[in-house]
């Protein structure tokens, strides 16, 4: 069975070299490219979304809060203005790289907190979406599966595709759970991908609480910088497509 499996990339400096994303990238179909708020630069931006070409994989913007030092996993208090105005400077930015290489973007993943908060709170959600439809109402919006960020992103036109995680553990209310708590990553690769086929097969998951909840998913994220972030992709993209 089929799902687009998606990966956050880019997210190094400079000289930094592609290192791990060079490989995670033969086994996923979409890459979320930092865009210098939260991770990365001008010129790593230009060489992922180049990868990204070379290997057909689709290209999606992530964005995030300007948020370097913490990664963009610490809680900002930036208003929906805010955060409309810093996803249009993103998403800007990776349409330009990606256009001048003869590419195209496809879609947009928020990431870190602000897509944790934009989940959650409906006002933020829609500013995402908005400055999504403002840059270019063709691309897709990628958000927590029965999130604000889905369903407002449908609300104003926009296509979606609900996203469930195959390295993070979730709460009863269909949240992840947060990075704060012990076990919020899944650390083993046949636990990941029995949740993701578990995902894919039955549209429930599993909560950290033993109760499971309905989950239907149009797409998998891979986080790029987990720890076993090469063999959960390997092992779920053969799994996928075995």
């Amino acid at each position: 069975m089929k799902i687009d499996i998606n990966c956050d990339m880019g997210e190094g400096f400079g000289t930094w070299k592609m290192g791990k994303d060079a490989e995670l990238i033969n086994y996923v179909s979409s890459v979320n490219i930092a865009c210098g708020f939260h991770a990365g630069d001008a010129t790593t931006m230009r060489e992922t979304a180049k990868l990204a070409i070379e290997k057909g994989v689709k290209i999606g913007v992530h964005p995030g809060y300007p948020d370097l030092q913490g990664f963009g996993r610490r809680n900002m208090n930036l208003s929906p203005q805010e955060i409309y105005d810093i996803c249009v400077y993103q998403i800007g930015a990776m349409n330009a790289t990606v256009r001048a290489m003869g590419g195209k973007l496809y879609h947009v993943k928020p990431h870190g907190t602000m897509y944790n908060a934009a989940a959650k709170h409906i006002e933020l959600a829609r500013a995402i979406a908005e400055a999504v439809k403002a840059v270019d109402a063709n691309l897709v919006l990628y958000g927590l599966a029965n999130s604000f960020l889905i369903s407002e992103a449908k609300e104003i036109g926009l296509k979606t595709a609900a996203e469930a995680f195959a390295d993070r553990t979730y709460q009863p209310d269909g949240s992840l759970t947060s990075r704060n708590e012990e076990n919020a990553l899944i650390k083993s690769t046949d636990e990941a991908v029995g949740q993701v086929r578990q995902i894919v097969e039955s549209q429930t998951v599993m909560c950290v609480d033993g109760s499971k909840i309905p989950l239907k998913a149009e797409t998998i994220c891979i986080h790029g910088d987990g720890e076993h972030a090469v063999a959960f992709a390997k092992a779920i993209w053969e799994a996928m497509r075995g």
